[in-house]
This record gives C-alpha cells, structure tokens and sequence, in this order.
C-alpha cells in the first residue's frame, strides 16, 4: 500500500485523535487502520461506557482473543528460538513470557499504561492486571485490524526483540514453590504435595504428577518430568489461583477456621472434682445402710463413731486395688486422723454386732 493510501485512510480519524494515533505508533510501530479496535482495547470496565445498544464497552472480549493469540505467537516464536529444547521447558518459557506479571510491565515500559480509559478519564494505572490485561487486549486489537501476520511481527520484532531478552527470561529460575511455602506461612495455612502419578512416557522418561493442598482445598496440579518440576509447576497453578480466584481463597480460610475451632475445643471432658466426690460418698453410705439401721436400734450415734471409719475403710480397700486410676481420689481426701486397717475393720464389727 502506497504512502499516500495510507494518509487517506487515516485522515478522519488522525485529525480526530490524533494524540491517540501519535501514542499508539510509538508503541507499535505502525499506524492503526481501524482506531476503533484500539480504544475498545483501552477502554476498562470501570469507565461504564456503553455502545449505542446499551451494551457494557469495554477489553474483555478482546482480552480474552489476545490471550490466545499470545500463547500461539509467543509459542511458535519460542519453540523456533529453543531448538530440541523439552516440551516443559518450552512452556515454562512461554508462561514467563505471557505472565500477567511480565505484560504489565511491558504495558507500562511502552507507555500504555498512560492510555488506558478508566473511570470515565484516561489515567495511568497502577494496576499490573489491568496494564496486563490492557497488553492482551491491545493484541486483539492488532488481529482484529490487520491480521495474524501484524501480531507476529509486533510479538518477534517490537517486542521480543526490542524490549525482552528471551534468553534471560528462559533461564532465570522462578521458585514458585517457595514463594507459595512463604505464602501459607504467612498466613499460617497448612500446605501438602500429594502425588497423583508416578510413570513413564513412551521414551522411557520418568513422568511425575502432583497436586497442592492447602487446609485440604485441592489447589493447582503439576506434571514433569522430575518430582522438581512437577511440584514447580503445580505451586506455580496455585499462586495464580490465589491471584485470580477469591473463592479459592474464601475456601482456604473457611478449612482452617473449622479446623482450628476443632483443636480449642476439647476432645475429652476434664473430670468434675465435686462430681466424682458427691458419687464417692453416696456410694460409702449404701455400703453401711445396713450397719447405720443395727446402730440406730442400738441407740448408738454411727454419724460420729462408725460413719467416717467405714469411709476409710472403703479408700484403704481401693488403694490395695492393682490397678492405678489417672484420677487418684485419695489425693483430694484429707483426714487429719488416721486409723490403721486393724482399727478399721474392729470397729466395724464392734458396730455390726453391738447389742
């Protein structure tokens, strides 16, 4: 297409917005042909702007196509660049690059941040997830107005090439497990990795495959081929469920809250001193019903002479037993006189058989 073709096509607009147009060249290298595409893709919910059907106007609709076509292009671009590299590493790679992460600071390096429409105003947003989501949207924007092809170019050569050092980015170890052990510490959450698998793939390879539990909530799943990288990339599914999924995290808190109510409360009751004494001595006396009847035909007081003698003998009978009770009910007794067993058992008789 000539120069010129190109000037006629975006004279009504350029004139119309021309900051926008000015902006949006500098970040990628080539002039909109259809602006319309763009401001959508700039345009955050929040603004509650709405198309002339009353409809909600806003990126996600394009958010959601340029996150697929970041997969593919970023894919094929890695896939090219990391020859006879494994699939794992290739989509660890990949994950990196198209991180939320990685394309809000990409969003705000090329200065899309400062487009974005929120709020009814344009203002720089300090939100990496809507910067990211921004980025996603602007790729949407550029398949929806000039194909695959652009986004592939804009991908290889304005991004990757510009402002990503690819390598780097592949390289540097990410510790997700780490960063979500920190994470349950933190927050004083129990965490487990269960293994869901452990076989071979039709090379021979050992393949490993795990899943997060957190408080019991099944978290993110991994598979590898190394217990390493298997619980790298279940930690890795979990953080970013933690991210995007308040649910996930209600559910989390809500297990720990019921568990931690269950370890308060007391499994087993601690014994009733006055229970267990009351029992003691209701049973002391049914022991010598008889013996208190003989004495009261006798005319003899047992509540001073013979009562508290049999209570002892009763005691003195259980600490013979083998047996040793965890509640030792000798050890709450006190007695500031004590008879021997002899003395006991002589007084008893003399009780019983007294005419």
């Amino acid at each position: 297409m000539r120069f010129k073709d190109i000037i006629a096509r975006i004279k009504l607009p350029f004139r119309k917005d021309k900051e926008l147009f000015s902006a949006l060249y500098d970040i990628m290298g080539f002039y909109p042909e259809n602006i319309s595409y763009y401001q959508t893709a700039l345009t955050h919910k929040s603004s509650g702007q709405r198309n002339e059907k009353g409809k909600p106007l806003n990126n996600e609709r394009l958010e959601f196509l340029g996150d697929a076509l970041l997969d593919a292009t970023v894919g094929d671009i890695v896939f090219r660049h990391f020859e006879g590299k494994r699939e794992g590493f290739l989509t660890n790679t990949r994950s990196k690059l198209v991180s939320r992460e990685s394309l809000g600071k990409l969003a705000e390096e090329m200065g899309l941040t400062e487009l974005i429409k929120q709020g009814g105003q344009s203002s720089r947003s300090h939100n990496s997830y809507m910067a990211g989501n921004a980025f996603e949207a602007l790729v949407g924007a550029i398949y929806l107005d000039q194909g695959y092809a652009a986004v592939m170019r804009f991908m290889k050569k304005r991004i990757l090439a510009q402002m990503v050092n690819i390598d780097k980015v592949a390289y540097k170890e990410v510790n997700f497990k780490s960063k979500l052990i920190e994470w349950t510490q933190k927050n004083r959450v129990r965490m487990e990795f269960q293994m869901l698998k452990q076989e071979k793939d039709k090379q021979g390879s050992p393949v490993f495959g795990y899943q997060v539990f957190i408080e019991g909530v099944a978290g993110g799943t991994g598979q590898g081929y190394s217990k390493k990288e298997a619980q790298q990339l279940s930690s890795k599914e979990t953080l970013q469920r933690l991210r995007r999924e308040p649910q996930f995290i209600d559910a989390i808190f809500q297990a720990k809250s019921e568990r931690t109510k269950m370890e308060e409360e007391p499994t087993v009751a601690a014994p009733n001193l006055e229970a267990e004494k009351t029992s003691f001595i209701i049973e002391s006396v049914k022991n010598t019903e008889e013996a208190t009847e003989e004495t009261k035909r006798s005319g003899k007081k047992m509540e001073t002479e013979s009562a508290a003698p049999l209570k002892e003998k009763t005691v003195a009978a259980q600490s013979e037993t083998p047996e040793i009770d965890e509640f030792d009910l000798s050890d709450i007794t006190h007695q500031k006189e004590r008879q021997s067993r002899e003395d006991i058992i002589a007084a008893a008789e003399a009780a019983a058989f007294a005419s």
